[in-house]
């Protein structure tokens, strides 16, 4: 079977639109129960830097001197904007993924997606964007204990028997996961993209319209 495997943080969605309020909120909030200190501005350079990394480690590198019981309530609230910004409207997908995901279902390519992102907010996403329309499963870093996105993908690979795909995304964490499994690894030259990473793909993508002619070579 051939597919390919989406991360959704940076690569199908557009995280970035709302990842800087929701933040914002969060430390404003943290900062109200005495726990931040609140003339400190809100960590979202580093937040960037890190993204596609499991969220234990996010609070543990954003709150450092913090308690673990503080770092679970700041990512309980700091998803519950996510979401909020979500049914907003305030998200977008990358232009052109409907066009694209709709090509590929069309060329027989089954589409997964597996992300570090929890399971209510990836939820949210796929039902604003009706993204079930196009996508067989979505997976969630919350479904596997070792929070490792190479072992996640795997998950994928074993249940739907997948023996030739790509794993698309932006992150180191993607194009390991990709050829942990013996996938083609295709890196997105997007937001949160470093050139260091992306060097170790496959092949790199600047837009998803590149996807098409990418997913034809795959099932010539």
């Amino acid at each position: 079977m051939q597919a390919i495997i989406f991360d959704m943080d940076g690569t199908l969605f557009q995280t970035d639109r709302i990842l800087e309020q929701a933040l914002d909120d969060t430390f404003q909030l943290l900062a109200d129960m005495n726990v931040w200190h609140s003339e400190e501005p809100t960590p979202i350079d580093t937040y960037r830097r890190i993204m596609g990394v499991p969220l234990p480690v996010v609070w543990e590198t954003l709150l450092p001197s913090h308690s673990q019981e503080i770092r679970v309530e700041a990512n309980k609230i700091f998803h519950e904007k996510l979401i909020d910004n979500i049914h907003k409207g305030n998200g977008a997908l990358y232009p052109g993924v409907t066009n694209v995901l709709a090509f590929l279902r069309k060329e027989n390519l089954d589409i997964y997606i597996a992300s570090n992102g929890q399971t209510p907010y990836l939820k949210a996403i796929v039902e604003q964007y009706g993204l079930n329309r196009w996508v067989t499963e979505v997976f969630s870093i919350d479904q596997i204990d070792s929070l490792d996105k190479t072992k996640l993908v795997g998950e994928i690979v074993k249940k739907y028997s997948i023996k030739h795909g790509a794993v698309v995304g932006d992150r180191l964490s993607d194009i390991n996961a990709a050829k942990g499994n013996g996938l083609k690894a295709i890196g997105c030259r997007f937001d949160f993209a470093q050139k260091e990473e992306l060097e170790q793909a496959d092949m790199v993508i600047n837009s998803f319209e590149e996807l098409k002619q990418l997913a034809l070579q795959m099932v010539e």
